[in-house]
């Protein structure tokens, strides 16, 4: 009984230093720089422990010491900063309607190389993973020696099923039920499972953690792309619903007798403030609907149908303001390039549907990470099992990403 009552004892304090060291790596990565001191305070540990855990991470080649940065306050020797180092990276895709983004992605959230590409006309599943190999082998090609990838991301436009990345519905793809995970996981074989996210709720942890939203504990971002989704975060944690399909605001009813939305119901928001009827109200051309917020930055004044959707936007916030009471609502995709030309229709209408006192504590504004909130969502989703466990997942990350996917 004593060995195994000994065992115990180590097994946890085990568990304990690598909670620790992965709590510390989230802090570095976070901040992308911090001092020691920060680091003290924020993790409420002795300074000496504080020194163990990043000399290890730093053994583990994921942060470097470095001379304190600012103004140096108090008396005393000043704290040695902890930067991060891009020993480690992620693999993050944007899966929009209308084309793809692969970024590799550093500790810090740096984005070290990117690319970009079309998608089939079709949306076939696994044409597109051919596509996202394809960009991956582009943005890997400089990478340093021995740097470790440790995890690949997505945001995809759909209701994903989270315990196996299964695509339930992604209406603007035409995917139902669509095994993306598997399709790409056996293009990648060894290399990193990927996991997939909601392209809204990865706006919305994107923006939480680097963006509009830092320091804000209830948010929500509005996805514009050619449908409207949601992340909701709500006292820090991201709103997920009883199956994870929470968020989807767009195909929140909106008009009885409106428009019939590719999900197959009839007078969903997004059937009115969705790519299509900005695109008609502003003129665009069918076939640039997938540039439509490169086309709206050449707008210059909102046309009376244009106002109509900023209406109708208005009004479809002051519902989530009602419902949700949030500091911030971020709007992301198209909606950035909407915004500026129908603020005063969408002020007036949610003056007029919104309740006074959850109106008065919100903000409506653009993402601080301007349209690369999906891509760095995806990246922190992809960072996740390494901050939980930064030894564990650097024994089994891949070394030579280049070779293994030219194979």
């Amino acid at each position: 009984m004593a060995t195994a009552g000994r065992s115990g004892v180590g097994t946890n304090q085990e568990d304990v230093r690598r909670h620790n060291l992965g709590t510390a790596l989230g802090h570095v990565h976070r901040a992308g720089r911090i001092s020691r001191a920060e680091l003290t305070a924020r993790m409420g540990l002795n300074r000496s422990t504080i020194a163990g855990l990043v000399a290890e991470l730093e053994s583990l080649g994921l942060a470097d010491q470095a001379k304190p940065s600012g103004t140096r306050i108090g008396a005393g020797r000043p704290s040695v900063d902890v930067k991060a180092r891009t020993g480690a990276y992620v693999l993050a895709v944007d899966l929009r309607v209308d084309g793809l983004t692969v970024a590799r992605v550093g500790l810090g959230g740096v984005v070290r190389a990117r690319a970009t590409g079309p998608v089939p006309p079709d949306h076939d599943p696994y044409a597109i993973a051919d596509s996202v190999v394809d960009l991956m082998r582009l943005v890997v090609r400089d990478v340093e020696p021995n740097a470790a990838l440790v995890g690949v991301g997505l945001g995809v436009p759909g209701i994903i099923r989270g315990d196996d990345g299964l695509v339930r519905l992604a209406p603007n793809l035409g995917w139902h039920d669509v095994p993306f995970t598997k399709i790409l996981s056996e293009r990648l074989g060894p290399i990193a499972m990927p996991v997939l996210g909601n392209d809204a709720d990865l706006g919305a942890l994107a923006e939480h953690l680097r963006g509009a939203g830092v320091g804000v504990d209830d948010l929500v971002y509005l996805s514009g792309e050619v449908g409207v989704g949601a992340g909701v975060i709500v006292g820090g944690r991201k709103l997920e619903g009883a199956g994870g399909y929470a968020g989807e605001i767009g195909h929140m009813p909106f008009l009885p007798e409106g428009k019939l939305c590719h999900c197959g119901a009839r007078g969903c928001w997004e059937t009115e403030i969705g790519a299509p009827a900005i695109a008609l109200a502003v003129g665009c051309p069918a076939e640039q609907v997938g540039a439509l917020g490169e086309f709206l930055e050449g707008v210059h004044e909102a046309t009376p149908d244009l106002r109509v959707v900023g209406r109708h936007l208005g009004r479809g916030l002051a519902g989530a303001v009602n419902l949700l009471n949030p500091r911030v609502i971020v709007l992301g995709g198209y909606l950035r390039s909407l915004f500026p030309l129908v603020r005063e229709d969408v002020d007036a209408e949610l003056q007029v549907h919104g309740l006074a006192a959850p109106r008065e504590q919100v903000l409506v504004t653009l993402p601080g990470l301007g349209g690369d909130s999906v891509l760095h969502g995806a990246a922190e989703l992809a960072f996740e099992p390494l901050l939980a466990d930064p030894v564990g997942r650097l024994a089994t990350a891949c070394l030579d990403v280049d070779s293994a996917l030219a194979g």
